[in-house]
């Protein structure tokens, strides 16, 4: 009811000025803006707007300062656009839209704070409006995403702009070694500016690679192509051999609507367009066209009865039109406008809208088919997008195209970007040791993922590794040598979107001599083991899975203090409670033979010991006579050294017969 009353408000302003001395300005501009020309309407009415300086004048002034807000936003000049609307609300402009449309200036203007501001303004008026929802939405989110870019690298094309308007990129075909653009560049055909935009029609340009692969300086397309009249944003069938493109349908003091063309290409010159017949409704436009990978589909832009209100997205059959015309739904459309569609495969389209939450103006959107046929659609984020138009996005190879954006241009021109995503930097290193720290050369490391994935490396000789790795995939790993039992280890890359470096290291055991398993513990002159030795333990029983066909015997050692007999049945009790630890754990008992050796083979130092206790030497061999020479301290040293669990590879054949 209340947007009645300010229609009917709006008609009576209107009445009373053009019952005015002003009345042919004003007249004029109604004229020029019904017919789309808002250029030069948003002139007029600023002609208008000056000459209304009394105080009597302050209604009119609202009006006409609404009716410029207008046209400066559909031409994309935020500055101005905000500034008319705000002059219009501070005359009192009855509508309400008036802070409506303040707020998504601002928020193109990337001034989200104020634009929330306005938007909960407007929804005091009208609580119900869900495009206002979705702006306040946008401007919390945008903030978010300018925080949390994405990997996406964007680059301005200096080759392919100009000093006006260039935007839609798209490729011929699946060579992506042409492009095509439209420019409304000072070269364009003719010489006539814009009544709807101050510049000239747009015509449809080209660039191709040389033979080194760079591209060369864009030229206007060759054949009939371009014309005095508006042409522009194209679309190819897979093969290259037709484009669609949209086209101005103009006529003397009538709307301009926008129709669908095609050209057929002959040697590399494009024939004179052909409307194409969407639909038998001339009423309504149709635009921005996009052609399925398949070359089934025809996806374009209208504002046809019966889509979700603004411009919507839909396809029609090439084949055969018959019950094929199908709106996109409400999950890509909305109350505001969608445009701009590019399928990039059968269940992969993007597009761009002002009517899904986004950073400002046309944000360019992702949406995937899911397994039910609806669509999961999410936004790009920043800096793919940003406050301005973001949109007429087209992909060559792998994570990698252009797109246009009219971002950071005061007068509204779109511009063509570059866009890659680099690929993740995962990897994962190491080094392969054996249990003495020492490193094994020419260890063979094999890595398996679910994914598929299936890699082997060699060891350096220094015992280094290195793989490159996918995100989010569950690894097994395997490193083995020569004379040395095998190591397996697991682990999940995560998912994050940013590089990443693991670490893993392996510890081959010899087979060729004792290895100490450490941190065995055993109550004090007894052979029960200590809670704490379970780690090391499991280990074992890790190490024997690992190598099933591995027979081992399970060695105690005592130090020096006591009885040779004593040391001797206690190191015998203490090795079988290891065995029998690793029984219990599922280790055939068969595989698995204990020995106590008392006090009878000391130990000798090795590298890692050295690192440990730097108070002794690598070869050092720590028989009680050695001991008996050494300080206190590093008696109590030596002699921890020496008690120890110990085991060996006494065969490899366990299974096998």
């Amino acid at each position: 009811m209340k947007r009645y009353i300010y229609i009917i408000i709006s008609v009576i302003i209107v009445g009373t000025l053009l019952s005015s001395c002003h009345s042919v300005k004003l007249r004029d501009a109604e004229e020029q803006y019904q017919r789309g020309e808002y250029y030069d309407a948003a002139a007029t009415y600023k002609k208008v707007y000056n000459k209304l300086t009394k105080r009597e004048d302050r209604p009119q002034r609202g009006y006409v300062a609404f009716q410029m807000g207008e046209c400066y936003r559909k031409l994309n000049m935020t500055a101005r656009a905000t500034a008319a609307y705000q002059n219009a609300i501070r005359y009192k402009y009855p509508d309400s839209m008036a802070i409506y449309y303040l707020a998504r200036e601002l928020q193109n203007d990337g001034k989200y704070v104020p634009a929330e501001k306005n938007y909960n303004e407007f929804l005091k008026l009208v609580p119900t409006f869900e495009l206002a929802k979705e702006g306040i939405r946008g401007c919390e989110l945008a903030q978010k995403w300018k925080s949390e870019p994405t990997r996406y690298i964007i680059h301005k094309d200096k080759l392919f702009n100009g000093r006006r308007g260039d935007f839609c990129p798209m490729f011929l075909d699946g060579h992506h070694d042409q492009i095509y653009f439209t420019t409304n560049t000072e070269k364009a055909l003719g010489t006539k500016k814009s009544e709807i935009t101050g510049a000239k029609n747009c015509d449809v340009y080209f660039s191709k690679k040389d033979e080194k692969g760079n591209w060369i300086k864009p030229d206007a397309a060759e054949g009939e192509l371009n014309t005095e009249l508006d042409e522009g944003i194209t679309a190819f069938t897979p093969d290259g051999s037709t484009m669609y493109l949209a086209k101005a349908r103009r006529a003397p003091n009538s709307p301009t609507s926008v129709e669908i063309y095609t050209s057929q290409r002959s040697e590399a010159k494009w024939s004179a367009p052909v409307k194409y017949d969407v639909t038998a409704d001339t009423l309504s436009s149709y635009g921005d066209p996009a052609v399925s990978p398949d070359g089934a589909y025809l996806y374009f832009v209208s504002d046809m009865p019966g889509g979700q209100g603004g411009k919507d997205i839909w396809r029609i059959g090439l084949k055969d039109h018959t019950g094929t015309l199908e709106n996109l739904g409400p999950q890509i459309n909305t109350a505001g406008d969608e445009r701009f569609p590019f399928c990039r495969t059968d269940s992969v389209l993007y597009f761009s809208s002002d009517g899904h939450a986004g950073m400002g103006g046309l944000d360019i959107f992702k949406a995937t088919r899911t397994k039910s046929g609806g669509w999961n659609v999410e936004n790009m984020g920043f800096p793919m997008n940003s406050n301005g138009d973001d949109f007429g996005i087209t992909f060559g190879d792998a994570e990698s195209g252009y797109f246009s954006s009219n971002r950071g241009d005061g007068r509204g021109f779109d511009h063509i970007y570059s866009f890659v995503l680099p690929d993740l930097q995962i990897s994962i290193s190491g080094n392969v040791l054996d249990k003495d720290d020492e490193p094994v050369p020419g260890a063979i490391i094999r890595i398996v993922g679910n994914d598929g994935s299936n890699q082997k490396a060699i060891g350096k000789d220094d015992g280094t590794f290195s793989f490159k790795l996918q995100r989010g995939v569950h690894y097994v790993m395997l490193a083995g040598a020569k004379d040395h039992l095998n190591c397996k280890q697991e682990f999940v890359s995560d998912m994050e979107e940013e590089d990443a470096e693991y670490n893993v290291d392996f510890v081959l055991p010899s087979i060729v001599k004792p290895q100490v398993i450490e941190n065995i513990f055993y109550d004090f002159n007894k052979a029960t083991l200590r809670p704490e030795s379970k780690k090391a333990l499991n280990d074992m029983v890790k190490v024997l899975n690992d190598n099933p066909n591995v027979i081992i015997e399970m060695g105690a050692h005592t130090d020096r203090i006591g009885s040779e007999a004593y040391n001797i049945k206690l190191s015998e009790l203490r090795a079988k409670s290891v065995v029998d630890y690793l029984v219990k754990a599922g280790i055939n008992p068969a595989r698995l033979q204990p020995h106590g050796y008392g006090k009878t083979v000391p130990k000798t130092v090795t590298k890692r010991i050295a690192k440990q206790y730097p108070q002794f030497k690598e070869g050092d061999v720590l028989t009680d006579e050695f001991i008996s020479k050494l300080s206190k301290e590093n008696q109590v040293a030596a002699d921890q050294i020496n008690r120890r669990t110990e085991f060996k590879v006494t065969g490899m054949d366990f299974g096998m017969y």
